[in-house]
C-alpha cells in the first residue's frame, strides 16, 4: 500500500471513529494530563472533529481548540458538525511543521503516532515548537495493539502477527506505540513527566454492539490492506476473516490492550 495512504481508510471511518470515542475517557484523560480553562489546545489527527469538541468544553468559553487533521472528508465533516467560533478544523499534513497556527496551551496527541511508526519521535519534536514555555503535550496510544487475545487457534495467531509484521513495514504502523511514549518526552527534555497505564480494551463475555464493529472494521480493512497471503487458509483471506468473526463473537473470548497516558511540561527557554 502506499505509504502516505491512511491504514484505516473506508466508507465507515468516520462512523467508527464516533462510535469508539467516550466523552467520558476523554474528560479523564485530558484533566488527569492538566487541561485547564482558557487553554489554547491542539487536537492532532483530530479525525471527525468530536474529541476537539469534547476538549473544547473543558476549555471553556475563554479557552480555544483547533483540530487538525490529513484527511480532506473527515476536516469538512469536523467543520459541518462541530464547527464554532472557538473550534476551528484544518486539513494539514502532520508531519511538516505547524508553525504557522500559532502556540498552544495544551497539545493533545491521541491514537495517532501509531500510524507514523517511523515518524513519530520527529512529529512529537516538531509538535514541541509550538508548544508555549510551561505547555503541556499529553501523547496516547495502545501497546501491543490487536494482538492480545486469548483462544486464537494456531493459524489465526499466526496470521494476525503476519498482518502486524507486515503493516509495520509497508504501511509505518506501529502495534507498540505506547511503550515508546516516555522515551520521547525524556529525549525531549519535557519536565514532570508522568505516565499512566490502564486497561484501553477490556472484552470478554457477550459482545457489544460498538466493540463488534469497531474490532471486525479493523480487522477486516487491516487484513485487506495489509498484503498478508492467508497462506494457513485455503479460503485465502475470506476464510480468515470468518474465522475471526466466529472467535471474537463467542463469549468466551478474551481480549485486551493497554492503553499508555504520558504528558510532560515543556521547560521555559526550550529551544528543541
Amino acid at each position: 500500500m502506499p505509504d502516505q495512504t491512511y491504514l484505516m481508510e473506508n466508507d465507515e471511518e468516520i462512523l467508527r471513529l464516533k462510535l469508539k470515542t467516550d466523552e467520558k475517557t476523554v474528560r479523564q484523560q485530558a484533566t488527569w494530563a492538566g487541561i485547564k480553562e482558557g487553554m489554547r489546545v491542539a487536537d492532532i489527527g483530530c479525525g471527525a472533529g468530536i474529541t476537539t469538541s469534547f476538549l473544547h468544553r473543558l476549555t471553556g468559553d475563554r479557552g480555544e481548540a483547533v483540530g487538525i487533521d490529513m484527511s480532506r472528508e473527515r476536516i469538512e465533516y469536523a467543520k459541518n458538525n462541530y464547527g464554532a467560533p472557538k473550534i476551528k478544523f484544518v486539513q494539514r499534513d502532520i508531519t511538516q511543521p505547524l508553525s504557522d497556527l500559532g502556540l498552544f496551551d495544551f497539545i493533545w496527541v491521541r491514537f495517532f503516532l501509531e500510524y507514523h511508526r517511523t515518524k513519530s519521535f520527529d512529529i512529537v519534536k516538531s509538535l514541541t515548537h509550538i508548544l508555549k514555555p510551561g505547555g503541556i503535550i499529553c501523547l496516547i496510544d495502545l501497546d501491543y495493539n490487536c494482538l492480545n487475545h486469548f483462544g486464537l487457534s494456531d493459524r489465526l495467531k499466526q496470521s494476525m502477527l503476519g498482518i502486524m509484521s507486515l503493516l509495520e513495514k509497508h504501511a509505518d504502523f506501529d502495534p507498540y506505540a505506547g511503550i515508546k511514549l516516555y522515551s520521547f518526552l525524556y529525549d525531549l527534555n519535557y519536565m514532570d513527566i508522568e505516565v499512566s497505564l490502564a486497561p484501553h480494551h477490556l472484552i470478554y463475555g457477550e459482545l457489544n454492539q460498538v466493540d463488534a464493529f469497531n474490532w471486525i472494521k479493523k480487522i477486516e480493512i487491516a487484513g485487506k490492506n495489509s498484503g498478508y497471503k492467508f497462506e494457513e487458509y485455503k479460503g485465502g483471506y475470506e476464510e480468515f476473516f470468518e474465522e475471526f468473526k466466529n472467535f471474537f463473537s463467542d463469549p468466551r473470548r478474551f481480549t485486551y490492550t493497554p492503553i499508555i497516558s504520558c504528558r510532560g511540561i515543556k521547560r521555559s527557554g526550550c529551544s528543541t
